[in-house]
């Protein structure tokens, strides 16, 4: 055994008992299953506490830059981290949108300015990030975005709407794409990027109740707000390549993020676990020979998913289609996230009509919220519909 793989053993270990000893207990109140459902300052304060927590014990952003709040280690550790977390049910890091895709584009392309006065921030979960692509009338269609920013003086001023702006309620920055030349020849020259503060007067963001009955998305809308200069990133019309550098990360195809967990994960085993007692027609439901077909599928479903990440990682296993699994495992992912829960539900029988707050309901009905919430995963960062096209185009070479 190699000394490097012994230090990997031993940090392990490390972070195990670290997770084991300091995971909160219950606060009593019910906790977001996704960062997309952080509805209410209990539950924010709680998980700002948690993520600061993991920040300061060293198990987050562990390959990012130690001058910005880092580690600077190989990100074979933080990768580790991550998986003792799940293994360990430890509450998710809820600034997503910071440490997954905002934190990335700014440790890759930003400025040294933009580096120290962002990064820290976004690990010790002080600053909220929340995202302004989409619009009312142009969901997947970015390209088209009518948010208009005009320079004025050492300013710029933002009129237009924003939606699906993820804890845009709580948030001090926005990862912002607006138009800045509504002349320009393609209408993707026409779009810059900003790292717009939030807290501005013009700014209002509010907040979205969705199916489950709670919070997390906003509608965001900019009158006469005024931003500085200085928060354009890059130069003016260079905003869709950025928001395309920015999707890269979002869909998981591009690596960088400081890690944590960004959603409570739950696997095939755990939903035999929760069917062991469910009766149908007077047997258990785990015996009927259908049902444990649909099960079977479902876990070889899951065990390639898994496979598919560590070939990813293999430069001489994907050289026919080079980063078609990063880029198709969003795709990939959340579908079969959502039909594995979808499953869940049915096999309960009727109890799967029952839901949170209902006495009878399996686990509290954890499955039929989390079924709920799955659709969002289906859609933030492009549609399945949009996904599958990105597969076919960029990476099959199938005609538009």
């Amino acid at each position: 055994m190699s000394a490097s793989e012994k230090e990997l053993q031993e940090f392990r270990a490390e972070v195990s008992a670290w997770m084991k000893e300091n995971n909160p207990p219950d606060p009593g109140f019910l906790l977001p299953q996704t960062f997309m459902e952080v509805g209410d300052e209990r539950q924010l304060e709680f998980l700002r506490e948690w993520q600061h927590k993991i920040w300061a014990a060293g198990y987050l952003g562990m390959a990012w830059p130690k001058e910005y709040g880092g580690r600077g280690l190989d990100p074979v550790y933080q990768s580790i981290a991550d998986q003792e977390m799940r293994r360990h049910a430890v509450p998710i890091c809820f600034n997503v949108i910071g440490l997954g895709w905002a934190g990335p584009l700014i440790n890759d392309i930003g400025t040294e300015q933009e580096k120290a006065r962002y990064l820290k921030g976004i690990l010790t979960a002080d600053d909220v990030w929340c995202q302004g692509f989409s619009e009312p009338d142009h969901g997947s269609d970015l390209g088209s975005a009518q948010l208009r920013a005009v320079r004025d003086g050492d300013e710029y001023v933002l009129n237009g709407q924003k939606i699906w702006t993820t804890m845009g309620n709580f948030a001090k920055y926005m990862i912002l794409l607006a138009r800045t030349n509504p002349d320009a020849p393609r209408k993707y020259d026409g779009l810059s990027f900003f790292l717009s503060p939030m807290q501005v007067p013009g700014i209002e963001a509010r907040p979205i109740r969705k199916i489950t009955g709670e919070f997390g998305f906003t509608e965001t809308f900019f009158t006469d707000a005024r931003i500085p200069a200085d928060c354009l990133m890059g130069e003016e019309g260079q905003g869709w390549k950025i928001a395309m550098q920015t999707l890269q990360y979002e869909r998981g195809a591009e690596a960088g993020a400081a890690g944590g967990l960004s959603m409570v994960r739950v696997t095939v085993d755990d939903m035999i676990d929760q069917l062991d007692g469910v009766m149908r027609d007077g047997e258990p439901v785990l015996r009927d020979a259908v049902v444990r077909d649909q099960l079977v599928q479902a876990i070889m479903e899951e065990k390639a998913m898994v496979l598919c990440d560590r070939r990813s990682r293999i430069g001489a296993l994907t050289n026919d289609y080079p980063g078609s699994l990063p880029l198709s495992s969003k795709l990939r992912l959340t579908e079969m996230t959502r039909r594995m829960r979808q499953l869940a539900i049915n096999l309960q029988g009727a109890e799967g009509a029952l839901y949170v707050g209902d006495d009878e309901a399996r686990q509290g009905g954890f499955w039929q919220r989390a079924y709920f919430n799955s659709f969002s995963a289906t859609i933030g960062g492009g549609t399945s519909q949009v996904q599958a096209n990105i597969v076919a185009e960029h990476i099959l070479g199938l005609p538009k």
